[in-house]
């Protein structure tokens, strides 16, 4: 049997979207995604007790924040002995609006990556796609510290991240979802806004078209998804990070049935390359999607008291 897993590995990238780096070698994935609320979650699991504990330890004295760094890279570096490619390890929620400090806080993950002999290919700095994240990303790119624009919503953040010279950017399709399902309430119909047509869906294949169309280099991973017909429909795509629950149910389904058809294909034709949006332009669009202001800064919220509650589990144990 060919599963649908391996037949959508032809087309796309797949990445692992977990901080429990025990569960990846089943799905082979290329790389790794994790995020404050994976690495809480995994941190509680018994099984990795021993190494959040053993890490608080070895750093005893050090100020909070480095140790938190410390316990996530830890993390990144067991995950990259599983996966052949790379780890995204994402900076601190709460300085998502903080361009000076998101850009220390990036440079030293980084710097102890490169202390543990990891070479900066293979980590992915994870930033949410905040106008000042957006930009200290521009910087980092310059230094040759790659990122990965998280929480992306909207097509005016895809476009200031292209501008940037942003390495990858991971839209969410399963948090567009819920929006528009939740605003249409009753009005909502499953199956017509299903695939192809699924709101989260559809802004991902945008934003694919309009990199490609332009020559713009960003790579593009479709992040957060509800179910696996999101996943195929997003066949063709740079790469998609897809959580360990979604991954078993691709590698279970016998592809012979109903095949992996690719939707995203590169364009041949190159356009003119569009005018950078300000500061200003950038604003005022983000604005103007209620969707995408919404999860913005629902995602941070979320984001920020799960990295409060890792910060209260390392302070207990220092």
């Amino acid at each position: 049997m060919t599963s649908l897993l391996d037949q959508l590995k032809a087309y796309t990238t797949v990445v692992a979207d977990t901080g429990d780096f025990r569960q990846l070698a089943q799905f082979t994935p290329q790389d790794a995604t994790t995020n404050p609320s994976l690495i809480l979650k995994a941190v509680q699991k018994p099984e990795y007790a021993p190494l959040l504990t053993d890490t608080v330890a070895a750093h005893a004295g050090a100020a909070l924040a480095d140790v938190v760094d410390h316990v996530l890279v830890q993390f990144g570096l067991e995950i990259l002995k599983v996966v052949p490619g790379r780890v995204s390890t994402e900076v601190d929620a709460r300085l998502s609006f903080d361009l000076p400090a998101t850009l220390a806080r990036a440079r030293h993950l980084m710097a102890l990556y490169e202390a543990a002999g990891v070479k900066r290919e293979r980590v992915l700095i994870k930033i949410a796609a905040t106008w000042e994240g957006i930009q200290a990303a521009r910087v980092l790119e310059q230094e040759g510290i790659h990122c990965n624009l998280t929480l992306l919503f909207s097509f005016a953040q895809a476009q200031a991240c292209g501008d940037a010279g942003v390495q990858l950017i991971s839209p969410f399709v399963g948090r567009i979802y819920d929006w528009y399902k939740k605003s249409s309430g009753l009005q909502w119909d499953e199956v017509a806004q299903s695939g192809l047509n699924d709101p989260g869906v559809k802004s991902v294949a945008r934003i694919y078209a309009y990199y490609k169309q332009h020559g713009i280099p960003t790579e593009v991973m479709g992040a957060s998804f509800r179910n696996i017909g999101q996943i195929l429909a997003l066949a063709g795509c740079d790469l998609l990070t897809i959580s360990p629950d979604l991954l078993a149910q691709l590698q279970s389904a016998d592809g012979t049935v109903h095949p992996v058809v690719r939707h995203l294909t590169p364009v041949t034709s190159v356009l003119p390359t569009p005018q950078p949006l300000s500061e200003a332009q950038f604003r005022f669009a983000l604005n103007e999607d209620a969707m995408a202001t919404d999860k913005l800064a629902e995602g941070i919220r979320s984001f920020a008291v799960d990295s409060g509650k890792l910060d209260a589990l390392i302070q207990a144990q220092q």
